[in-house]
């Protein structure tokens, strides 16, 4: 029986999180199995068959085999190793002008035949209840094809003792250098999709993914006050490689405050800082309430645009599906149609891109069989575009789909996730440092914090990791208790200066939830270094009264 559980990280003082676990645990060494795609194909046309005879237009069979291994650390200790594996197969079909879903585990012909004659029949009874028959925008069958993300090492063929080894040996490098503890997490994904259609296609794509998020944290013991600082680097879509630590994947803040990360990531190092930066925050000085320029850091960014501009131009969101789960979305179809909404500032640009390399986002072709594309979405501060699917894309007179339908499972049903939405960077040559000379009274900000956000991503209040002053075109030192506030038409129309492509870089989220019930999917969101001209911050640390 496939399951889907949640497995708890610590995330030191702060708390814990909850993941989701897909599958069945396996041992390590059945990661490797592979499936032959002959045998996909049999159980893909099996499929197509059964329903074409039961009545269906229409149908599209993902069989997929959803491989993670997640290793968990706090301190000198490693806490939980899990492997997992979730196999099947699910269908999806449209007869009557509905649709209709089912899937199984069973991975013989007749319960596939069985599967693909179940969801004809639920869709004939869902056709009962809908207005209008669906409208699918065309896709041209593309036969034979594979895709695999690019890497130079696979992370299943890692010893898991290495791996182990490499989290403790950060965890160490932080406690030596002044966190009074240390978590840190080692996520790996590998999503082998099978994808076959009656419009003539089978794809087969093997995709990986990892995170290898840690938590430093200090604690005062006079007076109990604690805090934290995160991992500075990105989830990505590629190999074990990432950890190679590259010198020339290094770069250096603004100011040389932090050093961060791009292609490689060494771990180690970021923990080490992480220790030592988490230490010093205890004394750092709080931030005065009041109107700042904010210069954002990729590391950080990343999540604003996620939240504001990532979600509030998913389509299915626009039109109000989504609404019962993190809302709606203040971009609505009338703004779009004037052709002039002012969305941000001229030199905002935003780009929805499946093809990115390094990406969560990257795939070949997505779940319902639509090649990877690139789009933009805000043109020169104006919003121009949505994120769409098949079915969506004749409500926005798309004659075809943007390619970013997605399931996380094979027994979840597809549908609009987002892209990785990217912010452009500048034109003209712009450093960081650059950038605060420029700044009068300003705050540096690094990486992911807390946030909040309405039912409309309009209205938001952002905080980071890491703060720091600028007085006068000069870092002075660290700052405390920061969160800016404001709402989305008015931060981006606020973008003053972008640098330029030099410093461009992605960050992403690895578990971003959608949909009821709730599925999972991974983005990647790139920007180089922007700064925000006269944003309100307050003081997170003061109390009414």
């Amino acid at each position: 029986m496939e399951r889907r559980t949640f497995l708890k990280i610590s995330s030191g003082a702060a708390g814990a999180i909850l993941v989701p676990v897909f599958g069945n645990a396996i041992a390590a060494e059945e990661l490797m199995n592979p499936v032959a795609i002959a045998f996909k194909k049999s159980l893909a046309d099996a499929a197509m068959n059964a329903a074409t005879k039961a009545g269906a237009s229409y149908c599209d069979v993902r069989i997929g085999r959803y491989l993670n291994q997640f290793i968990t650390t706090r301190d000198l200790n490693v806490e939980n190793i899990v492997n997992t594996e979730s196999s099947g197969v699910g269908v999806r079909v449209i007869a009557n002008g509905a649709y209709g879903f089912a899937s199984t585990n069973d991975m013989s012909l007749d319960s596939i035949a069985a599967a693909a004659r179940q969801a004809v029949a639920i869709a004939r009874a869902n056709s009962k209840l809908q207005s209008e028959p669906l409208r699918m925008a065309p896709v041209k069958g593309v036969g034979e094809v594979a895709w695999a993300t690019p890497f130079t090492r696979d992370w299943r063929t890692v010893p898991i003792k290495d791996k182990a080894d490499m989290l403790i040996a950060a965890n160490k490098a932080g406690l030596d250098a002044g966190a009074s503890f240390m978590t840190s997490t080692l996520f790996q994904v590998n999503q082998q999709k099978y994808f076959a259609s009656t419009d003539g296609s089978y794809i087969d794509q093997d995709i990986h993914r990892l995170w290898a998020p840690l938590t430093a944290t200090a604690v005062d013991k006079a007076s109990n006050r604690f805090r934290t600082r995160d991992s500075l680097a990105a989830p990505a879509g590629m190999g074990y490689e990432y950890f190679d630590a590259r010198p020339a994947d290094k770069i250096k803040a603004a100011g040389g405050v932090a050093t961060l990360y791009t292609k490689s990531y060494d771990i180690v190092e970021d923990a080490r800082a992480a220790g030592r930066q988490a230490r010093e925050k205890l004394g750092a000085k709080t931030v005065e309430p009041g109107k700042y320029d904010l210069v954002l850091s990729p590391e950080h960014l990343f999540l604003t645009i996620h939240e504001s501009v990532g979600h509030p131009t998913e389509l299915d969101r626009v039109l109000g599906y989504e609404a019962n789960y993190a809302g709606t979305s203040f971009a609505t179809l009338d703004k779009w149609r004037t052709k002039k909404f002012k969305f941000g500032a001229d030199r905002v640009n935003f780009i929805a891109d499946k093809n990115e390399p390094g990406s969560l986002g990257a795939v070949g072709y997505d779940d319902e069989g639509v090649p990877a594309k690139r789009w933009d979405i805000i043109k020169d501060g104006v919003l121009v575009n949505y994120q769409a699917t098949r079915d969506q894309a004749h409500i926005i007179g798309e004659k075809e789909s943007h390619g970013c339908s997605y399931a996380d499972s094979w027994n979840s049903v597809q549908f609009q996730r987002m892209p990785n939405v990217s912010l452009a960077a500048g034109k003209e040559l712009l450093t960081p440092d650059e950038m605060v000379k420029d700044v009068k009274k300003g705050i540096y900000i690094l990486g992911r914090g807390s946030y909040s956000i309405d039912q409309q991503r309009y209205n938001f209040q952002f905080g980071g990791q890491l703060y720091f002053e600028i007085k006068n075109g000069k870092i002075t030192g660290p700052l405390e208790d920061v969160a800016y506030q404001s709402n989305t038409q008015e931060f981006w129309n606020a973008c003053g200066a972008i640098c330029d492509q030099r410093d461009w870089r992605m960050g992403g989220s690895f578990f971003d939830g959608k949909g009821q019930p709730s599925q999972v999917s991974a983005v990647s969101h790139g920007s180089a270094t922007t700064r925000f001209n006269g944003i309100n911050v307050i003081n997170t640390a003061r109390k009414i009264g």
